[in-house]
């Protein structure tokens, strides 16, 4: 047999077509991806069950309703499905166009010896534990905002509602940069390794037809890579949904609904942490379940209208 030759068995194998080995290895990546869809379900179905008693006791009065009295076992979850949605909308607010602008800078402005450690360096808030950006909340960011943030955005902006009210450093526009500081590292990378896979040859196409920087950027690279743009804001959209720990050390904790960014709120992941842990009753319990089931579904929910948005911008001719 010379060098290079193929085994005569392995070439048999080879042309006979899936063996037992191959069926093996399909049928378990299978069950592995099965496995994913069962847990999923099996937590749908668990939290469903869960806060049977809530949902048969209150019914759709539970979404509507702003009570939420242990003593009376009157629950109503309005004020934290709107500190949660609104804390995560501020968050994508403050985030989204400074995780656009460093992506943009990283893949296409930044000298080549910079780029690394400055990617580094964004990757690595990343990997801060949630309490610490807790604590740096409680003793750095709260004072600031309390002490010379809020103050100046009502001695300037107060006739919006939105900056009205005492201050209290503590409150939904503490936990959206807190939340902004936590999603930013993830849509910042994601974003850049989007743009970096956009294609040269657009970019010296651009160049060539007399394009500056920011028409290539503007003209060649965003257009190509926005479906995966909008990817990378799901994603951090995703984990200011379901962030616990350091939202609830800055947001106050306070079970209302407000216009104002400077009171304190509530989120749903928050309330569970918080009242967990003394509930007694059944319908407590069953309550703070269904509160779970809210944060899953409307997790699903806004995932599946983001992955639209993407089919959408996807469609629409660069």
């Amino acid at each position: 047999m010379t060098l290079g030759t193929p085994h005569p068995r392995t070439s048999r194998l080879w042309r006979s077509g899936p063996h037992g080995g191959d069926k093996i290895f399909k049928l378990a990546t299978a069950g592995f991806a099965v496995l994913i869809l069962v847990i999923l379900v099996d937590m749908a179905v668990e939290m469903a069950r869960s806060s049977h008693a809530s949902l048969s006791l209150f019914g759709w009065q539970f979404l509507r309703t702003s009570d939420w009295d242990p003593v009376k076992e009157h629950f109503g979850a309005l004020p934290f499905i709107f500190g949660t949605v609104a804390s995560s909308l501020l968050a994508l607010v403050i985030a989204v166009p400074v995780s656009l602008g460093s992506a943009i800078w990283l893949s296409e402005l930044a000298p080549s010896w910079l780029k690394s450690p400055v990617s580094f360096m964004i990757e690595l808030l990343a990997a801060v534990p949630s309490v610490v950006y807790g604590l740096w909340g409680i003793f750095v960011l709260c004072p600031i905002l309390r002490n010379w943030v809020e103050p100046f955005l009502a001695k300037f902006f107060g006739a919006i509602p939105l900056f009205q009210g005492p201050f209290h450093g503590f409150g939904m526009l503490a936990s959206g940069i807190i939340l902004a500081i936590m999603i930013t590292p993830t849509i910042t990378s994601v974003s850049r390794e989007v743009m970096k896979a956009v294609p040269n040859v657009l970019r010296e196409g651009a160049v060539a037809m007399g394009a500056t920087r920011w028409e290539v950027v503007r003209m060649s690279v965003l257009p190509y890579a926005r479906s995966g743009l909008v990817g990378a804001i799901i994603l951090g959209l995703g984990r200011a949904l379901g962030e616990t720990m350091a939202v609830t050390m800055v947001i106050g904790n306070r079970s209302e609904i407000s216009a104002s960014l400077f009171a304190p709120s509530y989120t749903m992941a928050s309330v569970i942490a918080n009242e967990f842990t003394e509930a007694t009753g059944e319908v407590y319990l069953s309550a703070l379940a269904e509160i779970g089931l809210l944060l899953f579904v409307v997790t699903v929910i806004l995932n599946i209208i983001a992955r639209l948005l993407v089919w959408r911008v996807a469609k629409v001719p660069s």
